[in-house]
């Protein structure tokens, strides 16, 4: 049985969807000659206009989406994370929050309602959305839920320049498309995609990026590079950090992901990657079905965002887990003040439970803070700080 038979089909419509999407990259296929990297199939099915799983109109978040997101589980997540905002805040002349993929717009509306609480309310919140359903969801979500703060969102189609405030990523760098490499036999090649009998398929090539090389010497010093090992980089993500640190003035950015420090994200016993695909709520890895309508990611490594934040002029505040960063923003007494209801009181304890426990979200889930021209420490990242794990 192969993994396409254990999930659910999709309709008529979205199957008639996904059809388009694969003629279209099978035409780029031939286009290139006969192959593509992974890095640019993986932007393809995700991003392509139109067609791609964050282009199209469907339902990605919540029960009847694919995943689930930390601020769909529970107000508190945000809530919490607005107490880390303002710890920023009090450091700034000028107060705006950016927001990367602000998904349903749970995350800004809980946030904007708790800075309103603690009186520290920013000038503006800035979203910057790729996908168009989206961005009308979170404006929906703000109109209903904040209509008194509505005035203070503003959707932005790139970072603004000389920016102060407060950058906010929460799972943004694992939707980023990723190099495939494979190490065999002290050899190093990278994954790519091509079309046989029209069906996708891997295979092996020299490599697309000159950057690919460097990293691929530092990976081999921490894998047994002649045994068959598969891995990602996301020079994406890298890319995005180096753009984020030129155009903010003074702030910091939280970046709230799943993924590890170098040394486990490339340990030796990893040896096929990280990359998983969601469709209605299953989780499974192979990217190779379903285009345009599945989740497409990868763990991301901290480390190298971490680099190159400092090579960016950025400084590494904290590296916590989930749940340290969580807790040091003090999601349990949140939890106390924010409703007085028994059943509420259990409800919310749950969730917590969701976003804290190492078996859950607590541990796979981390968070880099990074810092420009911030003169003082930011207290609550020590608890649990991993920078030395970097």
């Amino acid at each position: 049985m192969t993994v396409s038979d254990k999930l659910p089909a999709p309709d008529t419509i979205a199957q008639q969807h996904s059809e388009q999407l694969l003629a279209l990259i099978q035409q780029k296929i031939v286009d290139a000659g006969g192959k593509i990297s992974f890095a640019e199939y993986m932007q393809l099915c995700l991003y392509a206009p139109g067609l791609g799983y964050y282009s199209a109109g469907s339902y990605k978040l919540g029960q009847k989406g694919d995943f689930t997101t930390a601020p769909e589980i529970s107000p508190l997540f945000s809530r919490t994370l607005a107490h880390h905002v303002n710890d920023v805040f009090q450091q700034l002349k000028k107060k705006d929050i950016l927001e990367f993929g602000a998904g349903s717009g749970k995350m800004a509306a809980d946030i904007l309602t708790e800075l309103s609480v603690l009186q520290a309310l920013p000038d503006y919140y800035y979203i910057i959305e790729t996908s168009a359903d989206l961005r009308q969801r979170q404006q929906q979500t703000i109109s209903s839920r904040i209509p008194h703060l509505a005035e203070k969102v503003v959707w932005l189609d790139k970072m603004p320049h000389q920016f102060v405030g407060v950058v906010l990523a929460n799972e943004v760098c694992d939707a980023m498309p990723v190099h495939c490499l494979r190490f065999k036999d002290g050899k190093v090649s990278e994954r790519h995609i091509e079309s046989d009998d029209s069906k996708l398929q891997w295979c092996d090539g020299s490599l697309s990026h000159s950057h690919l090389a460097h990293r691929a010497a530092e990976i081999k010093s921490l894998i047994d590079s002649d045994s068959n090992y598969i891995t990602e980089i996301n020079l994406s993500a890298e890319a995005w950090l180096a753009s984020l640190a030129e155009n903010i003035q003074q702030g910091a950015i939280f970046i709230i992901d799943y993924g590890y420090p170098q040394s486990s994200y490339y340990h030796p016993q990893r040896t096929s990657g990280t990359l998983m695909c969601y469709f209605q709520h299953q989780g499974h890895d192979n990217p190779l079905i379903l285009q345009g309508l599945q989740d497409i990611t990868a763990h991301v490594d901290f480390t190298a965002l971490a680099q190159s934040a400092v090579d960016n002029g950025l400084q590494v505040a904290g590296f916590q887990s989930q749940a340290d960063f969580l807790l040091a923003g003090g999601i349990t007494e949140l939890n106390h003040s924010f409703s007085h209801d028994g059943l509420a009181l259990m409800q919310q304890a749950s969730q917590i439970k969701r976003l804290t426990l190492p078996s859950e979200m607590g541990e796979n889930f981390k968070v880099l803070s990074l810092t420009k021209d911030i003169d003082h420490l930011l207290p609550r990242l020590q608890l649990g700080d991993r920078r030395y794990s970097l």
